[in-house]
Parts: C-alpha cells; sequence; structure tokens
C-alpha cells in the first residue's frame, strides 16, 4: 500500500479527513476479505444484538452499502428484497457465499458507494455498517443513500467512533495513524459529524460499548428543507 504523508493522514476533526483512493481501499481489503470471513463469528460476537436491533425489522427493498463479507444478511428479514453493493470483487465474493446461506433473497453488485447507480428513490430502506468511516468521501456516500431512499423511507448505520471513556478513546487516538495506513479505516471519526455535513436528516441516535458504537436512523430531506452545508 502506499505511504501517506501526515497531510492524508488528518484524522476526524481536522478540516479535512484522511482520503485514500478508492484504488487503495480495493488493494487493503483484497487482502482482508479472506481474514474478514474467518473471524465473522467474532464480529457478530460483539456486534450482533445491535446489527439485529438496527436492521431486524426491515421491509420491502433494501439496499446494503458496503456489504463487505455479508455479515448483516443474517439478520435481515427473510421477506426483503436485498440489493447489497461494495467496492471490492474480494468482498463480493465472501458476501456471495453469505447469500446462498441464508434466507434472504437478493443479489450482489460491484459499485462505488459515492457515485451509486440507482435511479432515485430506488429504496425503502438503505442500511450500511462500519464503512462511512472507509469511504474516501464519506458525505458524498451519505447523499447517495439519501438520493436513493424514497419519501418516508429510512437510512440506518451501524458505525463506529471515539469511546466516551477516556482512556479507550485515548487509545484509538494512538492508534489511529498506523490502522488508515492499514485498513483504510478512519478510527475516530465521529459519525454524527458526518451525517451532519450530509443531506441526510437525523431522526434516532443511540450509543453503546461505551460510545464505541453509534446506532442511527436518519432520512432524506423533504422537499421543503434545505440542505445546509
Amino acid at each position: 500500500m502506499p505511504p501517506h504523508t501526515t497531510n492524508e493522514r488528518r484524522r476526524a476533526g481536522d478540516d479535512e479527513p484522511p482520503r485514500m483512493t478508492i484504488a487503495d481501499i480495493q488493494a487493503a481489503y483484497a487482502e482482508y476479505a479472506d481474514l474478514a470471513a474467518r473471524f465473522d463469528w467474532l464480529n457478530r460476537l460483539f456486534t450482533g444484538r445491535h446489527r439485529r436491533q438496527q436492521f431486524g425489522d426491515l421491509e420491502g427493498r433494501v439496499l446494503e452499502v458496503a456489504c463487505g463479507t455479508g455479515t448483516n444478511l443474517r439478520y435481515l428479514p427473510d421477506s426483503v428484497e436485498y440489493v447489497g453493493i461494495d467496492i471490492s470483487e474480494a468482498m463480493l465474493a465472501r458476501a456471495w457465499e453469505t447469500l446462498d446461506r441464508v434466507d434472504v433473497e437478493g443479489r450482489l453488485e460491484r459499485m462505488d458507494a459515492q457515485t451509486l447507480s440507482f435511479a432515485d428513490d430506488s429504496f425503502d430502506t438503505v442500511v450500511s455498517s462500519f464503512s462511512t468511516c472507509t469511504f474516501p468521501d464519506p458525505v458524498a456516500a451519505l447523499d447517495e443513500m439519501a438520493r436513493v431512499c424514497r419519501p418516508g423511507g429510512r437510512v440506518r448505520l451501524l458505525e463506529h467512533g471515539p469511546s466516551d471513556v477516556d482512556l479507550i478513546a485515548r487509545y484509538q487516538e494512538s492508534r489511529a495513524d498506523a490502522h488508515y495506513e492499514r485498513s483504510g479505516c478512519r478510527l475516530t471519526q465521529e459519525p454524527l459529524e458526518v451525517l451532519e455535513r450530509s443531506a441526510l436528516v437525523l431522526e434516532e441516535r443511540e450509543t453503546a460499548q461505551f460510545g464505541r458504537l453509534t446506532m442511527i436512523t436518519a432520512r432524506p430531506p423533504r422537499d421543503s428543507e434545505e440542505v445546509d452545508r
């Protein structure tokens, strides 16, 4: 993976978040996909109940942005019409294996979250987990989620960020640069700060695991609402 300068590795809270290129992210996750699939059980152990809380009652047509290895598929009702997208072919290969093992009917496509190819108002619900931290332009990705979500629909996110506990937060801060260079993940990005800069309108938020996890329910703006950047 190419080296990154200090300016390229700015953390959340600075004027600009760090940005890897799409090619950088694809390269990182080509190496990470097998490991992520192997330890998916551990991921579910620590985050499963929060995924179920966020995604377990969905209905209708559902888009998952940055579906990864398909971890969230296990928590979706089998009645939904599912579409999952990811930029990584390696991740999608693992997600297809997961899709084959669950009762959910759906399809997967390789696509950039920042430039979705779906028409406006295409989905009843758009979901994503632990993803805005890796998008080169997370605001653009959230704007796209708002665009393809129908009026009256919802965008549900499960994200990580700095802990409310000072000792944990300081440890996260100490690992942030190395973690970003290895995986393209902004460990200390504040998910609500990113959301506030997008077109989405926050409806509900809840934190867990000492503030390290944030569950967000948002909606697209109504015609009468102006987006304040």
